[in-house]
């Protein structure tokens, strides 16, 4: 596995003739979800062929981020800003599920239809269906069916669309892939490093990204708390240690980021471009090769700079979820 060095969350698209079954995935999906469910195919094609060119100036977005970092503006700001002018971005599409046994149009020819759009496609079958089903992941159509008598249907749904979710996103994962030097990309391809940065992760934020400059995670919670995830390979604490004294920080300080006790968050702040007093955190070691180490800094924001809601708001303020007809 490999650690996704771009993740956020996304809307899931239900299409089903049925608007029982539509209402009871209401009641059962995750409530953390962003969920659009629709009974007619063509509302639904409509929709989602709006997409792509938000999807593009959404990219487009992120590569001025970098473009503005190689002329010399530190990146940290920049994702800031970006997270709070862009809260439309929960509102993209990620993945697709579309019954097949429709009257009018099957799902198939739905998912057709939309030969732009760059989610990830799932297919609903019966049981009659699951050969057409098959015929179509070869064929590359789609990623994923599902036979609509699986035993715990709802379950299995669920676990399906949430792996397709923490798919990397390909194309935002290139755009920042060039914020990394290739040793800190390598660092991050290491299985055991990908398995805890994964596990990290998804206990701490729904959104992040992996930058350089400095080398960390910068991940937003869905309360719109943001935290820095400081990243130091074992064969730069020395030179960390060196900063601090340089710095003013005592001789005990300095030797506890020698020795892997303790990270400072002197590079945050600099990218920050806010001086103040370090801050000192307890660091753990990531992965099982001993060659990296992590330290977790939650940013103190004051209140003007942080202009975001935070996702759960987001979903929140979008209402109760309801069947489009």
């Amino acid at each position: 596995m490999s650690f996704p060095l771009f993740h956020r969350p996304g809307a899931i698209v239900f299409l089903d003739d049925d608007p029982g079954y539509l209402e009871m995935l209401a009641m059962v999906l995750p409530r953390q979800w962003h969920i659009k469910l629709y009974l007619r195919p063509q509302a639904c094609i409509n929709q989602l062929q709006q997409e792509p060119p938000l999807w593009e100036a959404d990219a487009w977005a992120q590569q001025e981020i970098i473009d503005n970092w190689r002329a010399g503006a530190p990146l940290i700001p920049q994702i800031l800003q970006y997270w709070a002018a862009q809260d439309q971005r929960y509102d993209l599409s990620q993945v697709c599920v579309f019954d097949y046994a429709m009257p009018g149009m099957d799902g198939l020819q739905a998912l057709s239809e939309l030969t732009d759009w760059p989610g990830g496609r799932i297919l609903l079958t019966g049981q009659a269906d699951e050969h057409v089903a098959v015929s179509a992941f070869n064929r590359g159509l789609i990623d994923q069916f599902i036979a609509k008598q699986t035993p715990d249907i709802s379950q299995h749904l669920i676990s399906v669309v949430q792996r397709m979710l923490d798919r990397p996103q390909l194309r935002h994962s290139q755009i920042w892939r060039t914020a990394l030097t290739q040793p800190q990309h390598a660092l991050l391809q290491v299985p055991s490093v990908a398995r805890q940065l994964t596990s990290v992760a998804s206990d701490q934020w729904i959104e992040h990204v992996v930058i350089g400059q400095p080398f960390g995670i910068l991940g937003m919670n869905a309360e719109g708390l943001v935290s820095w995830l400081q990243l130091e390979p074992a064969s730069g604490l020395a030179e960390l240690a060196e900063l601090a004294e340089s710095q003013g920080m005592d001789a005990t300080s300095a030797a506890d980021i020698r020795n892997g006790r303790q990270l400072v968050d002197l590079e945050l702040q600099q990218a920050l471009q806010r001086p103040g007093p370090p801050r000192m955190a307890p660091a753990f070691s990531i992965g099982h090769e001993g060659s990296m180490l992590a330290a977790m800094f939650p940013l103190e924001l004051p209140a003007s700079e942080r202009p975001w809601t935070g996702y759960a708001k987001w979903l929140k303020k979008n209402g109760p979820r309801k069947v489009q007809d």
